[in-house]
């Protein structure tokens, strides 16, 4: 299982890397894909959607179920990684690279002191 230094976590198994001053990229974990199985389809936020911190803004969904996955900080998406729409395997191949999902311009920075460090997420996967 891999916990990249430079990202923050969620409780829900999202990581967040800051990308600029009040920007955010947003993916879920190793964990969570692993968690997950063979992702089979992406629905990704709309462009410019407000979203709110621990409300859910995406859908992911695998050959088990379909799960959502929250907004790790409150926002307006300003990107998505709109390869997944043909590639949604790209988030089992590649969760901390190509298979991000979305950038958010943040409402809040300070929102990020509430995520969890690597070392933090990687203690809370291995009590489960």
């Amino acid at each position: 299982m891999d916990f990249p230094e430079d990202l923050l976590y969620t409780k829900t198994h999202e990581w967040v890397k800051k990308e600029g001053d009040n920007k955010v990229r947003v993916g879920i974990t190793s964990y969570a894909q692993s968690e997950l199985g063979d992702v089979v389809y992406i629905e990704l936020p709309d462009l410019d959607r407000i979203v709110k911190a621990g409300t859910a803004c995406t859908v992911v969904e695998s050959v088990k179920a379909a799960f959502d996955i929250y907004a790790p900080v409150s926002g307006k998406v300003i990107e998505t990684n709109n390869d997944l729409e043909n590639n949604p395997q790209l988030v089992n191949e590649n969760p901390y690279g190509k298979g991000w999902f979305s950038i958010i311009e943040m409402e809040d920075p300070q929102e990020l002191t509430k995520l969890l460090s690597n070392k933090d997420y990687e203690k809370l996967c291995q009590s489960k």
